[in-house]
């Protein structure tokens, strides 16, 4: 059941210090080509807990582009099939046992095996669930199966009827593609099937599951075909502005992200419903939510389409304070955690306290010399995360060999001059920081260098690649990692917040 206004569920992070580590299913261990929501999952979550963490927060969970960024994802709704594990499916009786990872078309053979085993129960299963998500379900398996008959061409080259809509075109559409929508449809039925599966042993086992809302999403996307007036486009289809952020430390020429920026006009004016539907279902997926650049609400750099880098943009006024009280009116206190880093004004700032959301702090960010510097843990407060990393930084140990020598002595004297060596003195700081959340993520609690980023922001290749195996976290580390967690009053069960 969801949260009310009138009955609104406190704020996870409101009642007790946590801890939890930062890791997106596709890193887990496995034989496929990615982790997935199978047995390493579920072993994930007992690491976890045995460690005394009770956050698990991962990426966005979308269906991806062949770049597989989470951030550029078909759907705002739908699961990445990818993250479907296959020895779930032989364990349901689906599936045969012993076929090749390499077997391309698996999940046909599991919806074969589906068809004829299911029994009423699964039918009645499928059908629930093709009801109840058909808000989004019915466009998205259109959009996928269009998406496939045209060899994978963006929407926008399609067919002016199917490109545009038509309603006759889309109705033909659907008696045509019949056998892929079902395809389409068994696959999510799957994907949200073992999701819940994993939810529920997460929740067993005192985890709260935190997941992450990109501000924008990609323009070949399903979202972005059905509502086009929702977002700023021409009659083509073709962007007339694009999102990204101003030059930073990242990018000397910014970062030109490329998705097509909202109409908020005419968002605002049927109440926010495409952005309360989105938050519905992340809400169902989440304990907790981290919604990506939030300064984007506040006011988001508008970069003219024909740009190719993101100098020429500018800010432009958001409804953000809106959305949020829509938001709130119509699912109560929301478990939100705001990624407030970057271009931040004393304006973004305001939002955040006006809407009493925590921030991020991170550790790497804080060593620019100044005593000021905010992400510094004499500068933390309680209603705030903090994290050692991102998923777009270089791990602790890559950011710290690469600091000059006298950064590096002014890192170790901030910190006391301790005995851990880098990752674990920064892992330290995160921990004891007042901070009511500390996120680590696995390739610090691992030692990993440079070997272990996820993502360098700006570069289109080799990211979101990184997995571990299992042999690389011991009982060592794991007895390491609990005793500090205990130590500074973050043990499940430890602590509460005054």
């Amino acid at each position: 059941m969801n949260p009310s206004a009138e009955n609104p569920l406190p704020h996870p992070l409101s009642a007790r210090r946590r801890a939890g580590l930062l890791l997106h299913p596709t890193s887990l261990p496995g034989e496929g080509e990615s982790g997935d929501l199978g047995e390493s999952a579920h072993r994930f979550v007992d690491v976890l807990a045995g460690c005394g963490m009770t956050v698990w927060q991962m990426l966005p969970l979308g269906p991806t582009h062949s770049d597989r960024s989470p951030y550029q994802c078909l759907s705002a709704h739908a699961g990445n099939p990818r993250l479907i594990s296959r020895r779930r499916l032989e364990e349901w009786g689906w599936l045969g046992s012993g076929l090749s990872s390499a077997e391309h078309d698996w999940l046909g053979l599991a919806q074969a095996g589906f068809i004829r085993a299911a029994g009423e129960s699964g039918w009645q299963a499928l059908e629930d669930f093709r009801r109840e998500q058909a808000f989004w379900l019915e466009d998205y398996a259109l959009y996928q199966a269009l998406r496939q008959e045209h060899d994978g061409a963006p929407w926008w080259q399609w067919p002016q009827p199917l490109r545009d809509r038509d309603a006759e075109a889309l109705a033909q559409a659907r008696e045509r593609l019949g056998t892929r929508l079902a395809r389409v449809h068994f696959e999510q039925f799957v994907f949200f099937r073992q999701w819940q599966d994993l939810r529920q042993h997460a929740a067993r086992q005192g985890i709260l599951l935190f997941g992450d809302v990109p501000i924008f999403v990609a323009h070949d996307s399903a979202d972005v075909w059905t509502c086009r007036r929702c977002f700023s486009l021409g009659e083509d289809g073709q962007p007339l502005t694009v999102a990204g952020v101003p030059p930073d430390f990242f990018s000397a020429t910014g970062q030109r992200w490329g998705n097509p920026l909202f109409r908020w006009e005419v968002m605002q004016a049927d109440g926010f419903r495409w952005w309360i539907e989105r938050m519905r279902t992340q809400l169902r997926m989440f304990d907790l939510l981290r919604i990506d650049h939030f300064r984007g609400f506040e006011s988001y750099w508008e970069i003219p389409a024909q740009e190719t880098t993101a100098v020429n943009g500018h800010w432009v006024a958001a409804p953000g304070e809106a959305l949020f009280r829509a938001l709130n009116d119509e699912f109560g206190a929301l478990p939100l955690v705001v990624e407030d880093l970057g271009a931040i004004t004393d304006e973004v700032r305001a939002l955040r306290r006006k809407l009493s959301l925590p921030g991020m702090n991170v550790l790497q960010f804080a060593f620019d010399g100044s005593p000021d510097n905010s992400h510094l843990p004499h500068r933390h407060d309680a209603n705030s995360v903090v994290y050692t990393g991102t998923h777009d930084n270089d791990t602790t140990l890559g950011w710290y060999d690469v600091l000059p020598a006298d950064a590096r002595t002014y890192v170790m004297d901030y910190l006391g001059m301790p005995g851990d060596p880098m990752p674990w003195a920064l892992i330290r700081a995160a921990l004891a920081s007042v901070s009511a959340l500390a996120m680590l993520p696995m390739q610090d609690v691992l030692g990993l260098g440079a070997s272990g980023r996820m993502n360098t922001p700006g570069t289109t290749t080799g990211n979101w690649q990184w997995r571990f195996s299992w042999d690389q976290f011991d009982d060592r580390t794991a007895s390491r990692l609990r005793h500090l967690v205990r130590l500074y009053g973050r043990l499940a069960g430890g602590l509460q917040r005054p």
